[in-house]
């Protein structure tokens, strides 16, 4: 008989939401695989638990799910955890279970916490369908051809993002979506829990002077279909104005105020259109 692997779920923050069956699994399997031995071994020891960890991230996930699943096929019982949240969620654990998948290994997944669910939940946007899109690309051209291909996406969206760059994604998703209602949330279950809601532009200028600490999750709501335009039909219609006389000021009241986009976004779009006009 081979051995099992349990997808175990660990809170997101406050220690009270792990579940009676998490802990319990936790003391009775031979090995813990953890992102991060020393967070992990903080939880065990909060609820007197000794079994034995190792290191399973991104850097060694390649070689390290081999040594794993060569235990399973031995019969021992190894639980899988994440540093928070449940394991293999825009996460390295996806190649762990993969490789269990494949060797036919048993793997029973044990439900609890996960931002992505704790936020939907509270956000006020339709539930109904959702996408999740995991960490949106680092470098901004990469992250806006992302966000140009989801502004037509009727369904709820949410993303994970870092904190140092929440301020530049909130632009970018303000440049290619326009106005588009948000939930913004950071530290859940955590003392400094903070749900912010509001359009994008309204986040913007909420958060200007402020630090942003700890991971965030960002809930936006789906296209709506109507009244929307992309990024390069909006650079169009500039132009088109601008052949025609219309003064830059005008332009940004008049298709600020037809697409629900921001006339300050508009008018820097247009002025950078006039620059790059005459340095060419």
């Amino acid at each position: 008989m081979g051995g099992t692997l349990y997808i175990v779920a660990t809170p997101i923050g406050n220690l009270e939401d792990i579940t009676l069956r998490a802990l319990r699994v936790l003391k009775e399997v031979d090995l813990i695989a953890a992102e991060d031995t020393r967070h992990t071994q903080g939880l065990l020891h909060h609820f007197g638990i000794r079994t034995p960890l190792t290191s399973y991230h991104e850097h060694n996930e390649r070689t390290k799910a081999r040594q794993l699943i060569e235990r399973l096929k031995k019969g021992e019982s190894i639980a899988l955890v994440s540093d928070a949240g449940t394991p293999a969620i825009s996460d390295p654990g996806y190649r762990l279970v993969l490789e269990a998948v494949q060797a036919d290994v048993r793997i029973v997944p044990l439900p609890g916490a996960s931002a992505l669910t704790t936020v939907l939940s509270a956000s006020g946007l339709p539930t109904d369908r959702f996408v999740f899109e995991g960490f949106l690309p680092s470098k901004q051209n990469e992250r806006r051809q992302k966000l140009k291909a989801l502004r037509a996406e009727s369904r709820t969206l949410i993303f994970y993002e870092a904190p140092h760059r929440l301020k530049e994604t909130l632009h970018d998703v303000q440049a290619i979506f326009g106005e588009r209602e948000i939930l913004l949330a950071r530290e859940v279950t955590k003392v400094h829990e903070e749900l912010l809601r509001g359009l994008t532009g309204e986040l913007i200028r909420l958060l200007h002077d402020k630090e942003i600490l700890g991971e965030v999750t960002l809930i936006i709501k789906g296209s709506s279909g109507e009244n929307e335009i992309s990024e390069d039909l909006l650079r169009a219609e500039i132009r088109a104005l601008r052949a025609k006389g219309v003064r830059v000021k005008e332009i940004a009241e008049l298709l600020g105020e037809r697409y629900s986009i921001a006339k300050r976004e508009v008018y820097t779009m247009a002025l950078q259109m006039e620059d790059r006009g005459k340095a060419g």
